[in-house]
């Protein structure tokens, strides 16, 4: 794993699955210790999905950014399961994002996170705002949606949103 800063802008480390790995980088159990709250990107083409008992939705070809919470027991290990379910699609769906991962015409391209114990996520949720996926993700608090869409890749937009809530926001290039 190689991590870096980017653009020279402390606090914000860089991983992407491209790039060699070097003996003195951190590993994955340092990656995902602790708790804290996180935004997944994917891309994806024109499609329609069955989301459980939500029924049927229409997604639009671009990005879907999903704002979830990792305050739980297992804290950012959540983080790597999604990364985990992406890559093997290897288990039913648990939650509603699970039916993206699962699904080949989105693709997980980015992770996005930082360590708080803080209920943060409906507040990151509301600093993305915009298009959205109504009643998607957001079934354990009271806002309209988790789940968020972009022609162009947000993740410039979404580290501005960490940052204007204090977080350092760590980047998992996938």
């Amino acid at each position: 794993m190689d991590f870096s800063e980017k653009n020279g802008s402390p606090g914000r480390i860089i991983y992407s699955e491209k790039n060699d790995c070097s003996e003195k980088d951190f590993s994955e159990k340092d990656l995902f210790f602790g708790k804290g709250i996180y935004c997944l990107i994917f891309e994806n083409r024109a499609c329609k999905l069955e989301i459980g008992k939500k029924g049927e939705f229409s997604f639009s070809p671009g990005f879907h950014i999903y704002v979830g919470s990792a305050l739980g027991s297992g804290g950012l290990k959540r983080v790597q399961r999604h990364i985990n379910l992406s890559r093997n699609r290897d288990r039913n769906p648990r939650w509603h994002v699970d039916y993206l991962h699962l699904n080949p015409a989105f693709r997980l391209v980015s992770a996005v996170y930082a360590f708080t114990s803080e209920r943060l996520e409906c507040e990151l949720a509301s600093r993305i705002g915009g298009d959205s996926v109504y009643g998607f993700g957001c079934t354990d608090c009271t806002c309209s949606s988790h789940l968020f869409y972009r022609i162009k890749n947000p993740l410039s937009e979404v580290i501005e949103a960490f940052e204007a809530l204090g977080l350092s926001a760590l980047v998992l290039e996938l």
